[in-house]
């Protein structure tokens, strides 16, 4: 059990150590460039596609909870070698 501790705690630190690499590459990126000049009917379509992504990603999550909580999925689950 020691060893599971072990490695998952390995495993969070090479997790937090490429999102920290990820973000400073894309500061630096970022930076470089310099800002972006869109329009704003562009900003109001970057927000409409993340709001509408959220809400598809929310519902299909809803419906993978209730199929579950429902039984729906017992039957897959079930192993004709048992």
């Amino acid at each position: 059990m020691a060893f599971m501790r072990i490695v998952t705690g390995l495993i969070f630190v090479a997790l937090i150590a490429l999102l920290g690499a990820t973000l400073y590459y894309a500061f630096g990126v970022w930076t470089e460039l310099g800002g972006a000049d869109m329009p704003g009917w562009l900003y109001g379509a970057m927000a409409g596609g993340i709001i509408v992504s959220m809400v598809v990603g929310g519902g299909l999550m809803a419906l993978v909870f209730y199929s579950s909580r429902a039984g729906y999925d017992d039957r897959a689950a079930r192993s004709d070698f048992d």
